[in-house]
């Protein structure tokens, strides 16, 4: 069995799409071991309702918890969606390889780093007339948003775009390639 976990602080929509695909037999093989957050979330509530093991890392050593947590459970993968903590230098070595992140636009240079995330990005990219973006799969290294791309798919950006319309597009697409990534890591390694 490929063990997956998810680390999220947010909504959970992306999560909601990786338990959609599992409950529809799309995830042959692979198993949510545990949701984590740095806080209670809407997230967490998802898992909790739906029968998944959550884990809310307390805010003293947070990442040490947190790492202890996913050892026990002895993680393949760790999948971070909408996780808005930057993840200390010691954890990102502890499981280097195995930590996936997704981020909300394709030119990962322009627009990235601390403060790139969720609204934004999406107006940074209207306001530079780009004329298209997507969403971006990566490794987490050290440095933030600078890992290795994995996988990336794009949306169009139109002329009367807003950033919430944006978003909508962008996360549309984070939905239907994250589960795709994740049966990609379980089938090289099952």
């Amino acid at each position: 069995m490929f063990k997956i976990a998810v680390l999220a602080s947010t909504n959970g929509t992306d999560l909601q799409a990786i338990i959609d695909e599992m409950k529809a037999g799309k995830m042959e093989g692979v198993e949510l071991v545990l949701v984590a957050s740095n806080k209670e979330c809407k997230a967490i509530e998802r898992a909790k309702e739906q029968g998944y093991k959550t884990f809310v890392a307390p805010k003293q050593n947070r990442d040490l918890e947190l790492r202890k947590a996913l050892l026990d459970k002895k993680v393949d993968l760790i999948c971070l969606v909408g996780y808005m903590r930057i993840l200390d230098a010691d954890f990102v070595k502890e499981f280097e390889g195995k930590i996936i992140n997704v981020h909300p636009a394709i030119d990962m240079k322009k627009y990235a780093g601390p403060g790139a995330m969720n609204l934004n990005v999406h107006k940074a990219v209207i306001e530079n007339g780009e004329k298209e973006s997507g969403c971006t799969i990566h490794y987490v290294t050290e440095g933030v948003d600078e890992g290795p791309v994995i996988a990336q798919a794009d949306v169009v950006v139109e002329p009367d775009e807003t950033p919430e319309s944006l978003k909508d597009k962008v996360q549309a697409q984070e939905k239907l390639l994250y589960p795709e990534v994740i049966r990609r890591f379980a089938r090289e390694l099952l």
